[in-house]
């Protein structure tokens, strides 16, 4: 923008240079005669070089004074809002909130105002700042939907590359503010009181491994296939009787077997040490039983790891795994 007003300043000025140069000779020509036009011609041709080749020094200065008091105009598009003020925010009911964004409209203002510290950004001369809300909500969607970035950002009138700036402030937020907070152990015997009723005594969570599907990586692509032949990474993650994330690890290779991913944890250290759980034991039959955790097959038994059986079984067998 700086270059083209700089042009444009230009320009009007020499054309203005031109229209009195002429008007100049047209009064000489006027005024004089033969002799005196033809000596006019001669002095005409000097001042005509003279004034044609270019602005004078102190008027480039002026010219430049002019440029660099000019106000600096920026562009950027208008957007419409309506649809997320008056639409989203005003109209919609829970069971709309849950099917786009995964919750209700009530739990995702109380995610904003935890967020707020960490996403309130400042407006600027140039455009205002998105709001908290908006900037979540940009995000929730995109992670909630299989929707491109270009979609998204048509939804919430948002430029394609504010919707991939906002989701990754947002999980930054989320990872920084919410997931020692949130992603936590909590009240084991409410836990344990849980599995209980479900079925299984004494019971801390259960455990397993789940691969985030990812774009083929430019280094060592090959280690990032999983067994089902994509590209992925394993989130590894121990829930409670509700379901709830209690602890998580995030990051494996694709191609890394579950048991694998987790005798490397701080999970697998502190069952083994006998930290992770209070030492609260029941007895089975003629067993001491700590607090255990259940897992898939792919998991190692072990005396705090229960594990369903496979091959034949019989009918108690059968009862176990359910």
């Amino acid at each position: 923008m700086n270059i083209v007003n700089t042009s444009r300043v230009l320009v009007e000025f020499m054309l203005s240079q031109d229209q009195k140069n002429e008007a100049r000779r047209q009064r000489r020509r006027q005024r004089s005669d033969k002799h005196e036009e033809d000596i006019d011609m001669d002095m005409d041709t000097d001042t005509e070089f003279c004034e044609t080749t270019g602005p004078s020094a102190l008027e480039i200065m002026l010219l430049m004074g002019q440029i660099l008091s000019m106000e600096r105009r920026f562009w950027a598009r208008e957007t419409s809002t309506d649809w997320w003020d008056h639409i989203v925010l005003q109209v919609w009911d829970d069971s709309q909130w849950l099917q786009n964004f995964r919750m209700r409209k009530g739990t995702f203002m109380e995610l904003c105002d935890l967020l707020s510290p960490a996403l309130k950004r400042q407006n600027t001369k140039m455009r205002a700042a998105l709001t908290v809300e908006k900037r979540v909500a940009i995000a929730l969607w995109k992670l909630a939907t299989p929707d491109s970035y270009r979609s998204v950002g048509n939804q919430f009138r948002v430029g394609k590359s504010t919707v991939g700036a906002a989701v990754m402030q947002v999980a930054k937020a989320i990872t920084q503010v919410l997931l020692r907070k949130l992603v936590t152990l909590g009240n084991v015997q409410a836990i344990v009181d849980g599995f209980a009723a479900m079925g299984f005594p004494n019971c801390g969570g259960a455990i397993d491994g789940t691969h985030i599907p990812i774009l083929a990586p430019e280094h060592q692509a090959t280690k990032y296939i999983n067994r089902k032949g994509y590209f992925s990474m394993v989130l590894q993650a121990l829930v409670d009787h509700k379901g709830r994330f209690t602890n998580i690890n995030a990051g494996w290779v694709g191609r890394v077997h579950d048991a694998r991913v987790f005798r490397n944890t701080t999970l697998f250290k502190g069952l083994q040490q006998g930290t992770y759980f209070p030492d609260q034991k029941i007895t089975v039959g003629d067993v001491e039983m700590p607090i255990v955790i259940l897992g898939d097959p792919a998991y190692p038994l072990m005396p705090w790891l229960m594990k369903p059986y496979t091959g034949s079984l019989d009918r108690s067998q059968e009862l176990f795994n359910y």
